[in-house]
């Protein structure tokens, strides 16, 4: 098992992941000219001096940075002569402070940095949606060293990462912990959104409707949260004896701590408790605090205009983020388990072709969600409530104004 741990940027975290097979960490600035997979707001504020720090700390501890230019689009600014000189100077300091591996996920930011930068691994990153053996063959051939495959559309499938896996002779790495909803048709957008709301040259304000949208569907109908793309710890071997031994752990704006049982959980191929904790990107119970998402105050920070948003609407949202442990540490028992020892034998009859099947006619999920979903009725009460008003703001569009 070879494990590439996102990382918060504390030094402690470095430490605490001796011992656990850990070979990358992976990270970026809130904000740079290519953006990531993140929105500013999401991640706490980090400088140039302290990512190079970082850097230069796992060295020593002989872990390899991977440094994400992972976008999914640049707004065709990467064929402009402005645009590739940003780009260079962007690489050329990465490499400077020992920056050893870079994500990308645009077949001309490969060409480039291979051509230019050839000390540098490259992988593919998940927002490329490689997800047949044919886009593997195609990543493998424009020189990639290592391709992450989209959890949405494959994870769920071992007939396909079979084929996947005997089609590439790179490394080829899968996301055990993510909780997005196989197949979403939000994706392609939500990538999107994300990618130009962490670009220099872009506004970072950004409404995340398609998190929006995803929550209130799990509330409304709990089986999304088994439809889920998670791995369980448990059921790793089953990766392994497929030829997958690189695996992804997430979330970046995470505690240390959290993190930490992340990866021990996936190490020894066990967990008894919330699976819950392992894969949702919010509702921390343990941690600093300053390792949470900031919500309306980095959004008023980093782009909010009150003369161009609804601030009684970002203020609604405040409210949803409060809630649902986004803003703060959550407390007292959770308000949504989804219980990881009630899941035992859950991928073992699994349907065969599950991406390809109808969820409604088949309900083999809903039948496990019925004994392995919990979820606290005043809090999905008011987390609907406060969804719906949020919703009915955005599509309603803004005031008319008063003709006189």
């Amino acid at each position: 098992m070879r494990l590439s741990v996102a990382t918060n940027f504390d030094d402690q975290l470095l430490d605490q992941l001796q011992g656990f097979p850990v070979v990358e960490v992976f990270g970026k600035l809130p904000r740079d000219y290519v953006g990531g997979g993140r929105a500013s707001y999401m991640l706490a504020p980090l400088s140039r001096r302290s990512l190079a720090h970082h850097v230069a700390e796992a060295r020593k501890r002989g872990i390899r940075f991977n440094y994400l230019l992972n976008a999914a689009c640049l707004g065709n600014r990467e064929f402009q002569r402005g645009g590739q000189r940003r780009i260079e100077r962007l690489l050329g300091w990465l490499g400077e402070i020992g920056v050893e591996a870079v994500t990308v996920s645009i077949p001309f930011m490969l060409e480039l940095v291979k051509k230019r930068h050839p000390q540098f691994l490259v992988r593919v990153g998940v927002f490329a949606r490689v997800a047949t053996p044919q886009q593997a063959r195609f990543w493998e051939g424009m020189g990639a060293d290592s391709i992450t495959l989209d959890p949405l559309l494959v994870n769920r499938d071992m007939e396909l990462l079979a084929a996947i896996r005997q089609a590439v002779r790179c490394e080829v790495q899968l996301i055990p912990n993510s909780d997005c909803l196989s197949c979403c048709p939000m994706a392609p957008y939500h990538m999107v959104c994300l990618s130009h709301a962490s670009q220099g040259g872009y506004s970072p304000f950004m409404v995340d409707y398609c998190f929006l949208k995803c929550t209130a569907t799990r509330l409304q109908e709990p089986v999304n949260y088994v439809r889920a793309v998670w791995i369980r710890p448990e059921d790793i071997h089953r990766y392994e004896s497929l030829g997958y031994h690189d695996f992804k752990i997430l979330e970046r704006n995470a505690p240390t701590e959290v993190m930490v049982e992340r990866v021990r959980a996936y190490s020894t191929r066990h967990f008894q408790g919330n699976l819950l904790d392992l894969i949702q990107p919010y509702g921390y119970r343990s941690g600093a605090v300053r390792y949470l998402y900031r919500g309306l105050f980095r959004s008023l920070r980093h782009g909010f205009n009150p003369l161009r948003q609804n601030l009684k609407q970002a203020m609604r949202i405040r409210r949803l983020a409060a809630v649902m442990g986004i803003l703060r540490l959550a407390e007292g028992p959770a308000c949504v388990t989804l219980d990881n020892q009630s899941l035992h034998g859950f991928l073992d009859q699994l349907p065969a072709g599950c991406s390809g099947r109808d969820c409604d006619r088949c309900r083999y999920c809903h039948r496990w969600a019925e004994q392995a979903v919990t979820i606290d009725p005043a809090y999905r009460r008011e987390c609907l409530a406060l969804l719906n008003t949020v919703h009915e703001g955005l599509s309603s569009g803004p005031p008319k104004r008063r003709v006189v």
